[in-house]
């Protein structure tokens, strides 16, 4: 995620579930039209679209922002090597996840097995 060295620069992200494309913009520091451009190119970016076209985002859409900003601004990355960092973010999420669900698994049969006896 993003470090907290780059939090402090940023405002705080107020409690609501759908923030518009410019309350984001100020958010995070980015123009609009960029956002625009980076939905096109980071397919995890994908706002709410309502009446007129209108883009609305949920948190974690406006903490993936940041990460992107946090990517592309400060560490250097291009589009392409951000894209594929957040891809290998992803895949080591789910792989953590599915080895915690393997284990417990493993300990319900267990369970199951004692019982059984």
């Amino acid at each position: 995620m993003l470090e907290p060295s780059n939090n402090n620069e940023l405002p705080v992200i107020p409690e609501k579930r759908y923030f518009t494309i410019s309350e984001v913009s100020e958010l995070c520091g980015v123009k609009p039209h960029v956002l625009r451009y980076w939905e096109q190119e980071f397919t995890e970016l994908s706002p709410v679209k309502r009446r007129g076209n209108r883009r609305y985002y949920q948190r974690h859409e406006v903490l993936l922002i940041r990460q992107i900003r946090s990517l592309l601004y400060e560490q250097g990355y291009t589009i392409g090597g951000a894209r594929a960092h957040l891809v290998s973010d992803n895949t080591k999420e789910d792989l953590t996840r599915t080895r915690q669900l393997i284990h417990q698994m493993v300990v319900e049969l267990e369970d199951v097995l004692e019982m059984l006896k």
